[in-house]
C-alpha cells in the first residue's frame, strides 16, 4: 500500500471526565458532523501510539499512555463515499479500535482549524445524541456502563 494512502486501521478516543462529561468536536467543513478525536494509524506505529498522537493532534492534550485505556474492542465499517478518495483504490472498509481517557475536569482545547471548528464538553448522554457515527454513539453508551460518574 503506497504511503500516500491512508491505512485502513483507525482509533476512536472518547475523552471525558470522572462525572461523565464528553468532549465532542465539529467537524471542519463538515457542519453538523460531531465526533470525538479519530484518526488512522500512520506507518507501524501501535495503536496506542496512534491514539495519543491523534489526542495531542486534535485536542493539544498530552497524555501519557498509562491513562489511555484501551477497550480491546473494535468496530469494521464500510468507509464512506465521502472519504474514499483518501484510501487505495480496493479499500472500503475500515477496522476502528477503541480507546477512553479520563481528565480530571473539562480542560481548555486546541483544535486544529483544518480538522475541526468547534470543540464542547457534553453529559455523556447529550454527547450520544450529538456524534454522527454508530460507532461513536455505541462507545459513549459503553462508556456510561463501564465508568461510574463521580458525584
Amino acid at each position: 500500500m503506497s504511503s500516500a494512502w491512508k491505512q485502513p486501521v483507525s482509533v476512536l478516543v472518547v475523552i471525558h471526565t470522572p462525572a461523565l462529561e464528553v468532549l465532542v468536536m465539529e467537524r471542519a467543513g463538515q457542519p453538523g458532523l460531531w465526533q470525538s478525536v479519530t484518526g488512522s494509524r500512520e506507518g507501524e506505529e501501535t495503536l496506542t501510539a496512534t491514539a495519543l498522537r491523534e489526542v495531542g493532534e486534535e485536542t493539544g492534550i498530552h497524555a501519557a499512555p498509562e491513562h489511555l485505556v484501551d477497550w480491546r474492542l473494535s468496530n469494521r465499517f464500510v468507509i464512506s463515499p465521502q472519504w474514499r478518495h483518501r484510501y487505495a483504490p480496493d479499500v472500503t472498509f475500515n477496522t476502528e479500535h477503541v480507546f477512553s481517557l479520563c481528565v480530571d475536569s473539562p480542560v481548555p482545547v486546541r483544535l486544529t482549524p483544518d480538522e475541526h471548528t468547534r470543540c464542547e464538553w457534553l453529559p455523556w448522554h447529550a454527547a450520544a445524541g450529538k456524534v454522527f457515527s454508530w460507532t461513536n454513539r455505541d462507545a459513549l453508551h459503553l462508556l456510561a456502563r463501564r465508568v461510574t460518574p463521580a458525584a
